[in-house]
């Protein structure tokens, strides 16, 4: 069984069907990406699997069980945790508030644990742990934002276009610490513009065209697809 399975699911913003039966899996341990271009709806997937939108119809199992009905707060509490689109970090609250926020779900001291995990994998932000959040570079608030997102320490991390307005060497960075989590166990749905850097990293790919899975496949299968490489890849 799949560690998340998504059925046939349909999503309207008022009249605009975003998204128009769409399915995949995640298999624990595996990242896997959505690519596709904007507007394809690969944001509203993540935010309709973390209950921030409401499906019309269809269905989003996690480890067998519904989370369409689930209010988001909860979902977070099933350890499943969205590092969203464009960071949305706070940005008049230090890094240490911050990250106490990603927190919140679970309580008690465990924080300060998790937290010293997140510094030895963002030590930039031990270094600024006192400043707010919108004194930090692009590239801080975006470890930030998905250190945020591993305080509530989630087997499932969905990560929203991570690389977005990044330089190409933190693009990398961050590439490279999202091939670390993927080490220590965690299982990633990867939503990224950057669709080389994607397949890179990723097992297995769904293409999605305005709100459509039009191909999925490995990773590599598709990284060497012509359609793909023309779309997505420069050629």
């Amino acid at each position: 069984m799949a560690m998340l399975s998504v059925e046939d699911l349909n999503v309207y913003y008022g009249s605009i069907h975003a998204l128009k039966g769409i399915s995949f899996d995640v298999n624990e341990g595996e990242i896997v990406t959505l690519i596709g271009a904007n507007g394809a709806g690969k944001s509203t997937t993540l935010n309709t699997i973390a209950g921030l939108l409401r499906p019309r119809t269809g269905d989003i199992a996690y480890e067998g069980e519904s989370l369409v009905h689930v209010p988001a707060h909860k979902v977070v509490e099933k350890a499943i945790a969205l590092c969203p689109e464009g960071r949305r970090i706070f940005l008049n609250m230090t890094v240490r508030e911050n990250l106490e926020m990603g927190a919140f779900s679970r309580g008690g001291d465990a924080a300060d644990e998790t937290m010293e995990k997140v510094f030895q994998r963002f030590p930039r932000l031990k270094e600024r742990i006192n400043q707010s959040g919108g004194t930090l570079s692009g590239g801080e608030q975006q470890m930030l934002a998905m250190g945020r997102a591993l305080m509530s320490q989630p087997r499932l991390l969905m990560l929203d276009e991570p690389s977005m307005g990044l330089a190409p060497i933190l693009v990398d960075e961050i590439f490279d610490i999202i091939k670390s989590l993927h080490e220590t166990g965690t299982t990633i749905l990867l939503v990224e513009q950057n669709a080389r850097m994607a397949l890179k990293v990723a097992d297995r790919a769904y293409v999605l065209e305005t709100g459509n899975v039009t191909m999925s496949g490995s990773a590599d299968a598709l990284a060497e697809d012509d359609r793909v490489r023309q779309a997505y890849l420069g050629g």
